[in-house]
């Protein structure tokens, strides 16, 4: 894994991090060079890529590194590597986004998922998640996922981690909610993502008063995906990113629920206190995806 040490200066690099709902292109060498940067609205395929496309001609990065809301192909052997498969996104499902990129650059590109270039952001450009050897980033917003590192690598697998799709204890006399993931029903992302939010409570989770039961549930049943984790992964660090963790009374409900579920069986001084130093909020802030990106095109550079 690269790090902001080891990266060349003077190199104009592009990185796009292509979310759900939004596109956000930047062009710089790291957090602290960011020469131009432009957000926009996913609408169609055709028309999201093209905007995007012109931005990096116009600054003729050296590199670009792609990060795409998923489920992605990552497997560079595949026929398909490159392509959006299966999302629910309407108009998305198995759109070529690399090839779009390779037809229109003749420079190094790479492929990634969203939340894990989230998370080589946060490992790459932050000193003290360097010094770990793991680190688990969730975003949990218009989708939820989460991206691994491991020994200081991104993990892929089959395809990539689908955190966001995991079953939970689900409570059917406190939450009669059906949830929404057309594959899953009541999955993570089909209870606790920002639509199921809205489509529970008939408003926008950013409308929700902070006294709200709403937010008690949510805390439920992120505390019970972040258990799963810690206890399959074991990770250092667990960061919680996205529109819905915006919401910052959200983490001490959730480091407090974590806690009580583990119950005292994970034997760390990290789990003696309040958990503050271990489930936290992206030291990026909003561009954890986008820096993420950025340090994926550095990796081409100096391969």
């Amino acid at each position: 894994m690269t790090t902001s040490d080891s990266l060349p200066k003077n190199v104009l690099l592009g990185g796009l991090e292509g979310g759900g709902t939004k596109f956000v292109c930047a062009v710089g060498t790291g957090p602290g060079d960011i020469r131009d940067e432009i957000r926009f609205p996913t609408t169609t395929p055709e028309e999201t890529l093209a905007r995007a496309i012109a931005f990096f001609r116009q600054h003729k990065p050296a590199a670009i590194g792609i990060a795409s809301f998923g489920p992605v192909d990552l497997n560079p052997a595949s026929p398909s590597f490159g392509f959006i498969t299966t999302t629910p996104k309407p108009g998305w499902a198995h759109t070529d986004v690399l090839g779009a990129f390779r037809r229109a650059f003749d420079l190094p590109l790479a492929f990634e998922l969203d939340v894990n270039a989230a998370a080589i952001g946060e490992y790459t450009w932050v000193p003290e998640n360097r010094a770990l050897n793991s680190l688990v980033y969730y975003t949990i917003g218009t989708g939820i996922g989460a991206g691994v590192i491991v020994s200081g690598q991104i993990i892929h697998g089959l395809t990539h981690p689908e955190a966001g799709h995991v079953r939970l204890p689900h409570d059917w006399s406190r939450d009669p909610f059906a949830g929404i993931c057309p594959f899953h029903g009541d999955c993570f992302e089909g209870l606790a993502s920002g639509p199921a939010l809205a489509a529970r409570w008939g408003q926008a989770a950013d409308s929700l008063p902070q006294e709200h039961v709403a937010w008690d549930l949510e805390a439920g049943y992120i505390a019970a995906a972040l258990v799963n984790t810690i206890l399959l992964l074991s990770p250092q660090r667990i960061v919680l990113g996205g529109g819905v963790m915006q919401q910052d009374h959200l983490f001490p409900l959730i480091r407090q629920k974590v806690k009580a579920l583990l119950n005292g069986y994970v034997a760390s001084p990290l789990f003696e206190g309040d958990l503050s130093g271990y489930i936290v909020p992206p030291s990026l802030g909003n561009r954890s995806g986008v820096l993420g990106a950025l340090a994926i095109a550095q990796r081409l550079i100096q391969s």
